[in-house]
C-alpha cells in the first residue's frame, strides 16, 4: 500500500489527529545455515525489501489497539493487564512483544498500530519475525524510546515471544537479521555467541531470486519442534551441550543413536561447516564454490533432515539446468515454502520464466517469483523517504 494510501487508512481507522511516525521491519531468506541455530551453529541470512511497515501514534490510556490491512479482526490490550495468549492468533506475536517489553521494565504507554505487509504470509520469509520486530519498535517509537534496547536483547525479547505466546521453538537467527542486517551484506551470525559479522553480499552482475512454492506449512505444527526434540536427544546422548560441539566421529562412536538421530547430526555437522566455508567463499568472491555449498546444502536437507518437499525439489532441480545459475535451494524451516536461486544478473529473466513455466506445468498453479537484494535492517522510516512514497508533510 503506497504511503498516502496507508495515511489515509491510519485517519480512516483511528480518527485524524497528530501524525503517525512509521517503523519498518524486514523479512529474510537464509543463504545457507537451515535448522542450525537452534543447535548453536552459524547462520548466513541477509534482509530482503519485502517488509513490514508500522504506523503508530501514541495513545493517552493504557490501551493499546493494533490493526492490520491484511487482517479482519484487531488486536486490543491493556498495559495495565497481565498478558496471555488470546484471538485473534495473529496478534500473539504482538502480545508476546509487549509482555517482554514490561517484564524488562520498558516504559510503555497506549498506541495505535496499522500494519501492511508486502512479505507473504507462509513463504518461509519470516513475516513472524518482522511481525514482533515491527510491534516492538511502533511501541518503542510511541514512548519515545526507539533504539535504547541493544539489538541482541531486541532480537531474544521477540524469540520469547514467539516461543511463549505462539508456541513456535524458534532459533534465533530470523529476529536476529530482521533487526541487525545492513544494506549490501549478508550477516554471519554466531548463535553460540552471538557475535556477528557482516559479509558483502552486493555484487552487481548476480541477482538472488525468490521462488514461492505457495506450499504452506505452520512452523507450530510439529515438524520443526520434532527435529529440534531429535537434535537435543542426539546431542545428549553424544554428551554434549549441542549440535555445535558433536563431530561425524563421535556419531559413528555412539551406539544409542536411532537411525533418524544420526541422519539429524550429519546433517547439522555438514551444515555448520558449509556455512562457514560459504561465508569464506562470499568473501573471496567465488561464487561457483558459493553456489555448489547451496547445492548441497540442499541435498541435506532434503535427504538427512526430511524437510524439502517435491514443489521445492522440483524449483532446485528446474533453477540447476539454466544457464547462468550458481546454486538454489529451499530456504527456511521447509516443508514447503521458498526457494532461492543465485543467478547472473543477464540470465534472471530467462531463469524465473523457466522456473516458472516448468512449475506450473507440473502442479497447475503459479510460483511467484521475485528478486531481492540485501536490504537494511528494521528501522525508523524518515520523513519524506522515497522508498516508501510517504509524503513529505510525513
Amino acid at each position: 500500500m503506497a504511503g498516502k494510501e496507508l495515511i489515509d487508512r491510519f485517519q480512516e481507522t483511528f480518527g485524524r489527529g497528530a501524525g503517525p511516525l512509521a517503523v519498518r521491519a524486514p523479512g529474510r531468506v537464509n543463504l545457507i545455515g537451515e535448522h542450525t541455530d537452534y543447535n548453536d551453529g552459524f547462520v548466513l541470512p541477509i534482509a530482503i525489501e519485502k517488509e513490514i511497515l508500522a504506523l503508530v501514534r501514541p495513545r493517552d490510556d493504557r490501551q493499546v489497539i493494533i490493526h492490520s490491512t491484511a487482517q479482519d479482526r484487531p488486536v486490543r490490550f491493556s498495559l495495565d493487564e497481565i498478558l496471555a495468549p488470546a484471538g485473534p492468533a495473529w496478534g500473539n506475536y504482538c502480545r508476546g512483544v509487549a509482555a517482554g517489553l514490561k517484564e524488562r521494565g520498558e516504559k510503555l504507554v497506549g498506541a495505535e498500530i496499522l500494519l501492511d505487509s508486502t512479505i507473504p504470509g507462509g513463504a518461509g520469509l519470516s513475516s513472524s519475525a518482522a511481525l514482533e520486530v515491527a510491534t516492538a519498535l511502533a511501541l518503542q517509537a510511541a514512548a519515545g524510546t526507539l533504539g535504547l534496547v541493544p539489538a541482541g536483547e531486541l532480537a531474544r525479547l521477540c524469540q520469547m515471544a514467539e516461543h511463549v505466546f505462539a508456541g513456535a521453538p524458534v532459533g534465533i537467527m530470523d529476529q536476529s537479521i530482521c533487526i541487525m542486517g545492513q544494506a549490501g551484506h549478508a550477516l554471519l551470525l554466531d548463535c553460540r555467541s552471538g557475535q556477528v559479522r557482516h559479509v558483502p553480499f552486493n555484487d552487481p552482475h548476480l541477482v538472488l531470486l525468490v521462488c514461492d512454492t505457495q506450499v504452506r506449512h505452520a512452523i507450530n505444527d510439529g515438524g520443526y519442534a520434532s527435529r529440534r526434540s531429535q537434535c537435543e536427544s542426539a546431542a545428549a546422548k553424544m554428551g554434549v551441550p549441542s549440535l555445535r560441539e558433536a563431530t561425524l566421529e563421535m556419531a559413528a562412536r555412539c551406539t544409542g543413536l536411532t537411525t533418524t538421530e544420526r541422519q539429524r547430526v550429519r546433517h547439522v555437522v555438514g551444515e555448520i561447516a558449509r556455512t562457514l566455508d560459504a561465508s569464506a567463499a562470499l568473501q573471496a568472491g567465488d561464487y561457483a564454490a558459493f553456489g555448489h555449498l547451496m547445492v548441497a546444502s540442499h541435498h541435506s536437507l532434503r535427504d538427512d533432515y526430511h524437510v524439502s518437499c517435491e514443489e521445492l525439489d522440483t524449483v532446485v532441480e528446474s533453477a540447476l539446468a539454466q544457464k547462468g545459475v550458481y546454486g538454489a535451494r529451499m530456504t527456511g524451516g521447509g516443508f514447503g515454502g521458498s526457494a532461492i536461486v543465485l543467478v547472473a544478473v543477464d540470465q534472471a529473466a530467462a531463469v524465473t520464466a523457466a522456473i516458472a513455466a516448468d512449475f506450473s506445468r507440473r502442479f497447475g498453479w503459479p510460483c511467484p517469483i521475485f528478486s531481492t537484494t540485501a536490504a537494511a535492517g528494521a528501522g525508523l522510516v524518515e520523513a519524506g523517504d522515497s522508498g516508501h512514497r510517504l509524503p513529505s508533510s510525513f
